[in-house]
């Protein structure tokens, strides 16, 4: 049993794939049942802790109506319209910025100032430029993602060995060549895990715009049923954030897997 436990504690070893999952359901398990004890035990009001069966009737409540998936649906379009559009944008110029020092002269001095302004803080800016429909939401994603990822994206670039560039000139390949065919390859495993943890962050940001000023959206989902004191549906409007993340998340890893293979994650 010691052997056991000192072989799954151990620092930076694999576990095997049934310890790994019997763990996390035993975690995830313990969450429900300490939430269940809290909420059917009357330790907490109901109107400040649902129980588990009002939130799952809230959301069958929900789909009948149609709210949560009109909710769900524009809050879905929002998150990946802003995130691919700063995407596309971050990945080729966070790998010239990390690459090439006239570049980062040129970029780094605005993003380093602009990515420590409070996203929050440009809304009202925001909404008097482009209004409170979708398109300020997708403008929130957009600038709250977009210079956090040319940050992490310059740094990943930055990384990649000057040994590996060296090889490359010493062997004949010209200076587009090596861009092309061995720095962007060698970038691409941090980049794709740069843009997984940034789509968590576009979550944050779509919510907290969402919260000050939309008439969809799960954000507005949330807000609309605090003022009702409706704690079963912020808690579905919590869940359904939730577990859209974690589906998001898993489709990113399941894509870095089939798009880099000789970097694909167990």
């Amino acid at each position: 049993m010691r052997s056991a436990f000192e072989a799954y504690t151990a620092p930076k070893k694999e576990i095997p794939r049934s310890v790994y999952l019997t763990v996390s359901a035993f975690v995830g398990i313990s969450v429900l049942a300490g939430w269940c004890i809290l909420s059917y035990g009357g330790f907490v009001r109901p109107d400040f802790l649902p129980t588990p069966a009002d939130v799952v009737w809230a959301g069958v409540s929900g789909l009948q109506d149609g709210s949560l998936l009109l909710n769900t649906a524009v809050s879905v379009g929002e998150i990946m319209a802003g995130f691919i559009l700063a995407s596309i944008a971050a990945v080729p110029l966070g790998i010239l910025m990390g690459s090439f020092k006239i570049v980062e002269a040129a970029i780094e001095p605005v993003t380093n100032f602009v990515r420590y302004l409070p996203v929050s803080a440009l809304i009202p800016l925001l909404i008097l430029w482009v209004g409170i429909d979708m398109s300020e939401k997708i403008t929130v994603i957009f600038i709250g993602t977009l210079f956090q990822q040319l940050i992490l994206i310059a740094d990943v670039s930055r990384g990649v060995s000057h040994d590996l560039l060296d090889v490359s000139y010493t062997l004949g390949a010209d200076r587009r060549t090596v861009v092309t065919r061995v720095l962007v390859p060698a970038t691409m495993p941090g980049v794709m895990d740069t843009l997984r943890v940034t789509l968590g962050w576009a979550w944050t940001y779509l919510v907290v715009a969402e919260l000050v000023a939309a008439n969809k959206g799960l954000g507005y989902f949330i807000l609309n049923s605090m003022r009702g004191l409706f704690t079963d549906q912020i808690f579905l409007g919590i869940t359904v954030i939730g577990l859209l993340g974690l589906l998001t998340d898993q489709l990113f890893k399941a894509f870095r897997n089939w798009l880099l293979p000789w970097a694909a994650e167990n």
